[in-house]
């Protein structure tokens, strides 16, 4: 024989009706606004909790709680008709406003939040790095952590923190979707002034040495580029070359016949 259905617990007739108490109990909970207006609204309507257990729902009137209400859940015992308040509460609706998702501050910081004088904690564990004498089986990894082992740097980058700086970098000012990179007639790897990166980085990234260009001093990709590429040429137009100048006050007036 299939199970038998488990019977959903009814209204009560006495804790519907118990309207007045509820809205007694929540007005004890908001207490009033700034200018001793109300802060319980209409009453929304009334929801089955369990055997004898109801809530009443009323519209909250607090400035800036819209869509919250105030939720009184009443009971009674078995055969009595006194009902009581078991709790009043404010809860947020469908169409409430509520504040995001609190995320620790190592997930909320984001490139340049930090500023000059600021000092983040330190991370214990850290995805991006890894002990400086962990051997990770990459070969440029393992040299870099037996150079640094016992000169200062407990930790260096892992294959995470690489490949999170390298796609930062790429999708950044200074990768191949930057302004500049569109415009410019050739990439920064067939530039001069490229200055590749050693190690796992060579062959995507460098860093600029021109002091003309506006990516000087910083990490570019290979396809980057700009108009001051070392190789790229443009035509001198007349207009502009330097117009001659003449100084009336040097001239020898001479007569003509």
């Amino acid at each position: 024989m299939p199970p038998a259905r488990r019977r959903r617990p009814a209204a009560d007739a006495v804790l519907s009706g118990a309207v007045d108490l509820a809205r007694e109990a929540a007005e004890g909970v908001a207490g009033v606004g700034p200018r001793g207006e109300a802060l319980v609204g209409d009453h929304l309507g009334v929801r089955v909790e369990g055997e004898r257990l109801m809530t009443h729902d009323f519209a909250c009137t607090a400035a800036g709680y819209q869509g919250w209400r105030w939720a009184v859940t009443v009971a009674r015992a078995p055969r009595a008709k006194a009902v009581t308040v078991c709790e009043a509460e404010l809860l947020a609706g469908e169409e409430a406003v509520l504040a995001p998702e609190w995320l620790p501050w190592a997930q909320r910081l984001r490139p340049g939040d930090v500023g000059a004088n600021d000092v983040l904690p330190r991370l214990e564990d850290d995805e991006r790095l890894v002990p400086g004498f962990a051997a990770t089986g990459e070969e440029d990894v393992d040299a870099l952590a037996e150079r640094e082992l016992g000169l200062g740097r407990r930790r260096v980058l892992s294959r995470d923190g690489r490949a999170d700086a390298a796609q930062r970098w790429y999708d950044g000012d200074h990768g191949p979707k930057a302004e500049s990179a569109r415009a410019s007639a050739a990439g920064c790897g067939s530039c001069g002034f490229y200055l590749p990166l050693p190690g796992a980085m060579r062959q995507v990234f460098g860093v600029c040495a021109n002091g003309w260009s506006p990516s000087d001093g910083t990490v570019v990709s290979v396809d980057h580029g700009c108009g001051a590429h070392s190789e790229t040429d443009v035509e001198v137009r007349r207009e502009q070359l330097p117009s001659p100048l003449v100084d009336d006050q040097v001239l020898d007036v001479v007569p003509v016949a």
